[in-house]
């Protein structure tokens, strides 16, 4: 009598946590505590997670600084000779040759300061566009709150501009204009503009990084921008002279967020610039375009969150 042994049939092979079904997989990720790599926090806790890297933040900017003109043989000279001769220049087309000069008391310091101020809006959104396609290496070896890159730009322009407000303390002093408590006031228009400055920056950077052609674009927006801000002409003079301009017109140029900014430190450092030049309720346009692209900016960034250094 023969006996027939039965060999038991294979164990299946274990599915893959890949292969799961997903509510097996939301299961299994839940047992072991294991979340979505880079996945979006919310607001609240991205807030926090940026302020615990402000530290970085500083430093990131400050290096950032201090290696930007280590090449050049007058070092950081350069951080108030360029804007110092582009002053220059545009004093010679602008205040020279195209006479916008006349009838604008204290042009020097008024052409100096709008350059300035102007400069650094300029160079704090075109360091914020290129900030996450420009830093994808870091972005990709590193987690951390990637807004802390386009805010370390804007750190960077700030502190490049206050190298520079030492000179125009010195021009200002030399053409005759007095040392005044309203020089306190460019305190509270450097901040509202640094918000807005790095809100803008976050706009550019989310863009740049999706878009790194943006890049190339932007340089012809700013200079169109700079033209139409009052840099080397008197906004307040023009709108003197030609009233007859469509009512839009008027409101666009005085409500100019770049223009609020560099009037606002006009104002504050010149004492032949009286409030009458302003715009109506200007601190309130201050403030106001400070929240919206600073508040705005940082939520548009943080939405995108887990898409920057993806392939």
């Amino acid at each position: 009598m023969s006996q027939v042994l039965h060999t038991p049939p294979p164990a299946p092979d274990p599915v893959p946590a890949s292969a799961a079904p997903p509510d097996d997989a939301a299961a299994l990720a839940a047992r072991y505590g294991l979340t979505v790599s880079g996945a979006r926090p919310t607001l609240p806790v991205y807030v926090r997670q940026l302020w615990a890297r402000r530290h970085f933040i500083t430093a990131f900017a400050t290096a950032k600084l201090t290696a930007q003109y280590s090449q050049a043989k007058l070092g950081q000279a350069w951080q108030v000779a360029t804007p110092l001769l582009n002053a220059a220049v545009y004093y010679f087309i602008f205040g020279e040759l195209m006479g916008t000069s006349r009838g604008v008391p204290d042009y020097i310091p008024f052409l100096v300061t709008g350059v300035f101020v102007w400069t650094f809006t300029q160079s704090s959104i075109m360091a914020g566009t290129r900030a996450i396609s420009g830093s994808l290496g870091l972005v990709r070896a590193l987690h951390f709150p990637r807004a802390a890159l386009p805010v370390s730009y804007a750190l960077q322009q700030l502190q490049q501009l206050l190298f520079s407000m030492a000179a125009l303390f010195v021009i200002l002093l030399c053409v005759g204009v007095p040392v005044s408590v309203s020089w306190l006031l460019a305190v509270p228009a450097l901040a509202l503009q640094f918000v807005f400055n790095a809100g803008v920056a976050m706009i550019m950077a989310r863009m740049g990084a999706k878009t790194p052609d943006i890049a190339q674009l932007m340089p012809f927006v700013l200079r169109t921008w700079m033209y139409v801000s009052g840099v080397m002409w008197s906004i307040d003079k023009v709108l003197t002279a030609h009233q007859d301009m469509p009512h839009i017109v008027l409101v666009a140029l005085e409500c100019n967020p770049a223009a609020v900014y560099i009037d606002l430190m006009r104002f504050a450092l010149i004492d032949t610039f009286h409030a009458s030049q302003l715009p109506h309720h200007v601190w309130a346009l201050a403030v106001g375009w400070a929240l919206l692209a600073g508040v705005g900016g940082f939520i548009y960034f943080w939405k995108a969150e887990e898409t920057y250094g993806r392939g």
